[in-house]
């Protein structure tokens, strides 16, 4: 790689003229191609300036939603991001100057959103669309240096997996078919309602279910008995609508709280407690990291319950010091 002019930095893959103002560092981005970068910079060090940009947040959201949003994200996502800018970043910095924008104005704006009573992973979405942008923002030039501050996110807390109760699982397992018949497919594949509305009897090959549609876009296999599949044709489910489909179960069966995705949660947390491995739950479940499917072996304490009594059953039997474990625990 040629040796770069002084001043003139690469970051990632792009380009950058590194300069001082007002006592202040800025990175004023030159692009991505080398002999580009190196014709902007003599430019930028020539006029002395950086031009800065005239469009307003709204104008510079419309840019991205239109250009750099359908690129990168599903058609739900693509919604769920326009939704979010007219409801909140719009509302919030209408008429706003994008080259105005501060770290403070950005901490200004969580602080605003944590007024509007949604939960906090609406917040962490609202502002993880709104680092976005401004990083693209920055990559095309529109502005010399994203303003997102560091250690803005809110902390979400992890909550445990929203799993049936054995008795729920018998009151549901208890309706009229077809009700049962989905909801029993739920309960041993743990499909999400998306999948388990488009998997066909045609997928099961060799004891699985093959899963072409996916959230993260790749195919998986998903265990399932045969007797689910045995005798039938075309779709398995029978329902194409999520919220008529768990309106009648909760009047059939008289679980209230029923939605269709505890029957995954369910799943899920079944499996551990029977001895399966978490990384074979990881692959059945299709999650991208293994960290979101520890949720459901948080929840299962059989082995903690086990290494106490154990230590206990030492204690008792003179082997280990006579120190009550929550004592020692403490210490």
């Amino acid at each position: 790689m040629p040796r770069l002019p002084k001043g003139m930095v690469r970051k990632r893959k792009a380009y950058y003229w590194r300069y001082q103002k007002e006592g202040r560092e800025y990175y004023a981005p030159l692009g991505s191609d080398l002999p580009a970068a190196s014709k902007r910079f003599r430019e930028l060090r020539r006029e002395g300036t950086i031009h800065r940009s005239e469009l307003t947040v709204t104008e510079l959201a419309a840019k991205w939603l239109t250009i750099c949003v359908p690129t990168s994200r599903n058609e739900r996502n693509q919604r769920l991001a326009a939704t979010r800018v007219r409801r909140y970043l719009s509302e919030e910095f209408a008429g706003f100057r994008i080259s105005d924008m501060k770290p403070l104005d950005v901490r200004r704006y969580r602080l605003w959103l944590e007024t509007k009573g949604i939960a906090p992973a609406t917040v962490k979405a609202v502002l993880g669309d709104l680092r976005t942008m401004l990083r693209w923002a920055e990559d095309e030039g529109l502005i010399d240096r994203s303003p997102f501050p560091r250690r803005i996110m809110p902390r979400i807390q992890e909550q445990p997996p929203d799993r049936l109760t054995d008795e729920e699982v018998q009151r549901l397992l208890a309706m009229p078919e077809p009700y049962r018949y989905v909801i029993r497919l739920g309960l041993e594949t743990g499909l999400r309602w998306g999948e388990l509305s488009r998997v066909r009897a045609e997928d099961w090959q060799d004891g699985m279910l093959v899963i072409h549609q996916t959230k993260s876009g790749k195919v998986r296999r998903v265990p399932c008995p045969p007797e689910l599949v045995k005798g039938r044709v075309g779709l398995l489910n029978p329902f194409r609508s999520n919220s008529s489909f768990q309106k009648t179960v909760k009047r059939l069966s008289g679980v209230s709280r029923f939605h269709a995705h505890q029957l995954r949660h369910t799943f899920g947390c079944r499996w551990l407690e029977q001895g399966g491995s978490l990384a074979a739950l990881q692959e059945i479940l299709g999650h991208s990291t293994i960290v979101v499917t520890q949720r459901y072996a948080r929840l299962n304490e059989a082995h903690v319950r086990a290494e106490v009594e154990r230590l206990q059953s030492r204690e008792r039997t003179g082997n280990a010091p006579a120190v009550p474990i929550a004592k020692s625990l403490s210490n």
